[in-house]
């Protein structure tokens, strides 16, 4: 219809046809029946890799016997070994102690020893200032030597005088001290000679065998 032919129309009274009135378009979403890919409302799709992806899901859940940061399961051989691995751990720390708990008694007792043989022998050793005889002896795997008189050596040679060694010194006593010190602490004996014992058992008993100063440690 042309302009014209309106305005000659709106002129006779006729009105003008009301516009119609637009409606909001929808939100977009699911539609209550579905759709055409599938999707039911308050469903997932059914989708073909949908299963796969909940059985891959569900493959990386820990099992029963298996924890997060636990390696494989132990078995009874390895806990049996484990026990006795511990076991002789314990065993050889046990011995430890008690060999260092001897050790420290052993030390004790020589203590107690060497002080009861120094009480013992005080103001009873023989030794002379003015002897010149070396009497050489072997003690300790090495040979030592004392220096006694003529009377002396003779007396030492027969038994009835004898050597203790205490503090690196040499003490010449009579045989009855040296028995009586050598029950108290028998290392303590460097020379004791046996009257029984025949001369020539002792090679250093006669002085006229002696011993180079460098042979004597």
């Amino acid at each position: 219809m042309s302009d014209t032919l309106r305005d000659q129309l709106l002129g006779l009274g006729f009105k003008p046809a009301p516009k119609p009135e637009r409606t909001p378009p929808a939100k977009s979403g699911p539609k209550p029946g579905g759709d055409r890919r599938g999707h039911v409302a308050g469903k997932p799709a059914n989708r073909p890799g949908a299963k796969h992806d909940l059985r891959k899901s569900d493959s990386r859940k820990p099992g029963p016997q298996q924890r997060p940061g636990q390696g494989k399961p132990r078995t009874r051989e390895d806990i049996d070994l484990a026990k006795a691995y511990a076991i002789r751990a314990q065993r050889e720390k046990d011995e430890r102690i008690a060999a260092e708990a001897a050790k420290q008694e052993e030390a004790r007792l020589r203590r107690e020893a060497r002080a009861k043989l120094a009480e013992l022998v005080k103001d009873k050793v023989l030794n002379a200032a003015d002897a010149e005889i070396a009497r050489h002896f072997p003690y300790g795997g090495k040979i030592k030597r004392i220096y006694v008189t003529q009377a002396q050596l003779k007396a030492l040679n027969a038994g009835e005088l004898g050597v203790l060694q205490m503090d690196g010194r040499y003490l010449l006593v009579s045989a009855e001290l040296l028995a009586q010190a050598e029950a108290v602490f028998a290392p303590s004996v460097a020379l004791k000679i046996d009257p029984d014992a025949p001369a020539e058992g002792d090679p250093y008993a006669d002085p006229k065998y002696q011993v180079p100063d460098d042979l004597v440690w």
